[in-house]
């Protein structure tokens, strides 16, 4: 087995985040890796603003763009803290684009050993076992991943 250096933690704000931020940190804890924490900005929210934007004076997209990494920025640093993983080695990696493909080439760039993402993510479509990013990551990641299941999924296994 190849040592585990660097951790992506794949977080895109859902229910899911604390999860999968609290365990890719307690596994980078123990194993003594670099954390890294990836948030994608959906390329298809940027194309909407882009095509509203042609309509009216009342936004900049370039600007929204902006707000949404200072605003995401803020939540991921509360969360960092929240999940005791700030005195860990970590950086925070905003990304815009489609989400599997921007944390793919995170992987890549930042030499991850092992990705960490929820199972299901921001549109939690019942009944789908698995969410569409998270298979397209399984189908191609070069690195080993570490799926999470739905939120709460502790309290659920202790309860039978």
């Amino acid at each position: 087995m190849e040592a585990i250096n660097k951790i992506i933690a794949a977080i895109d704000l859902s229910e899911y985040s604390r999860d999968v931020l609290e365990y890719a940190g307690n596994l980078a804890k123990c194993i003594k890796s670099e954390l890294i924490v990836v948030n994608v900005i959906n390329n298809r929210d940027i194309d909407a603003l882009q095509r509203a934007a042609m309509e009216t004076d009342a936004f900049s997209v370039k600007e929204w763009l902006s707000r949404q990494k200072e605003e995401r920025q803020a939540l991921i640093e509360k969360l960092i803290e929240e999940t005791g993983c700030s005195h860990l080695p970590n950086k925070i990696v905003f990304r815009e684009g489609v989400p599997f493909r921007e944390l793919l080439k995170a992987v890549d760039e930042e030499g991850a050993d092992l990705l960490a993402l929820g199972a299901k993510g921001r549109s939690n479509v019942p009944g789908e076992l698995v969410g569409s990013t998270a298979e397209k990551i399984c189908r191609r990641c070069p690195v080993p991943i570490l799926s999470l299941r739905s939120p709460g999924h502790k309290k659920i296994l202790a309860d039978r």
